[in-house]
């Protein structure tokens, strides 16, 4: 399962304590990630550990509902059955 991180309106400090790899933007968004989950429940467990480091929470975690890799000739494509965006 993959979603997109994206943060705003928290200063470098909290960005720094992010527990996943991203990159920090300059405009309506500070960073921006991309992170995978094994379950569903993974990712619920990933948002509330969000929602202690960025205490306003000014995050928002949405699943992809359909992504595709292209490794050599072959597609690998991935659908979130379900697709529930965990808004905050």
């Amino acid at each position: 399962m993959e979603a997109i991180l994206l943060v705003w309106g928290v200063r470098d400090e909290v960005l720094e304590r992010l527990p996943v790899s991203g990159y920090w933007l300059y405009g309506e968004y500070d960073f921006i990630a991309k992170v995978e989950f094994s379950t569903e429940e993974d990712m619920e467990k990933f948002e509330r550990e969000l929602r202690h480091i960025i205490r306003g929470g000014t995050f928002k975690l949405i699943p992809v509902e359909l992504s595709a890799i292209k490794n050599g000739g072959e597609a690998e494509v991935s659908y979130l059955e379900s697709p529930k965006a965990l808004i905050s």
